[in-house]
């Protein structure tokens, strides 16, 4: 098994004759995913590698059948309606690849996804991969066989790089991945690292989670506390990155945009809290391979 995605999975790409959208077609039909429609209004009727494209979200459900998730790759500011508009339509999975959505526009996807019933992964999100089954969004490149291996190792990770870094040291130790999750670094994001706990723990697939944290943030916290209330059982690894940024000037913005020293909580607190908790902490990040099979 795995979590968010899988072999059977139905997906829609919002904006396929785009640039980036017609490149991730190819790369999901390359890799075996069930890439079924595209929509984008006004090219209803035409062809992206053999895939129908539709003019709105309902026209293409009404003519290929029910869509497990839709991917959303179109510019920031047309985002917001297209992800409205897959919520509406009941699409369980929306996927924001769009990096730089006006934040109002976010929390408004948001709050009419969570009233809906549907999860949101981004934006800014590189998306999901479930090695050997299926993956949505950019994440791996055209080759992700190259660093993406079927196994038991669950992964979650703000940076869509360092799913691909975590992945490949994990690839490299001898372990393969359940589901690999790129969060998205935007200051608001639809799925957080305990809404991946809560279905890694269902998963029979993922024997243990490995994160990437960062300096500020709650991300890790929100894990902390859920580990500790005993609703994630498994073994939790996680590396945090940024130690330097302790002496920074307060309100430093790094990196992500969920990343800011001063926020939540700092380093320490982070470290204490997710030991206190029973998580795992790993002093350097090529330690990793060593703490999964400690903990296998």
């Amino acid at each position: 098994m795995a979590i968010l995605i899988n072999k059977q999975t139905r997906v829609l790409i919002q904006g396929i004759t785009g640039k980036s959208g017609t490149q991730a077609a190819g790369e999901l039909l390359d890799y075996g995913t069930k890439l079924v429609a595209g929509v984008t209004p006004g090219k209803g009727g035409e062809e992206v590698d053999t895939v129908p494209v539709f003019n709105t979200v309902m026209e293409a459900l009404e003519q290929v059948g029910p869509c497990d998730a839709s991917m959303v790759y179109v510019p920031p500011l047309l985002a917001r309606g297209a992800a409205m508009e897959a919520i509406e339509a009941k699409i369980p999975l929306v996927h924001i690849f769009v990096e730089k959505m006006p934040v109002l526009d976010v929390a408004q996807v948001l709050s009419k996804a969570q009233k809906s019933g549907v999860r949101v992964l981004g934006p800014a999100s590189v998306g999901a991969i479930s090695p050997g089954e299926a993956k949505i969004g950019s994440i791996g490149g055209p080759n992700p066989s190259a660093v993406f291996s079927k196994g038991q190792v669950g992964v979650i990770s703000k940076s869509g790089g360092m799913c691909s870094e975590l992945a490949m040291l994990i690839t490299r130790g001898g372990f393969g991945q359940s589901t690999v999750v790129g969060v998205g670094g935007d200051l608001l994001t639809g799925t957080s690292f305990s809404d991946l706990l809560l279905e890694f723990e269902e998963d029979q697939a993922t024997k243990v989670v490995v994160a990437f944290g960062e300096v500020g943030g709650s991300s890790e916290i929100e894990a902390a506390k859920l580990i500790k209330e005993g609703k994630f059982t498994k073994p939790f690894i996680v590396f945090l990155a940024g130690k330097f940024a302790e002496s920074l000037p307060k309100d430093t913005a790094l990196g992500h945009a969920g990343a800011i020293v001063g926020l939540e909580a700092n380093m320490e607190e982070k470290i204490r809290a997710l030991r206190e908790a029973g998580a795992i902490v790993a002093e350097n990040f090529e330690d990793i391979p060593m703490l999964i099979k400690k903990a296998i």
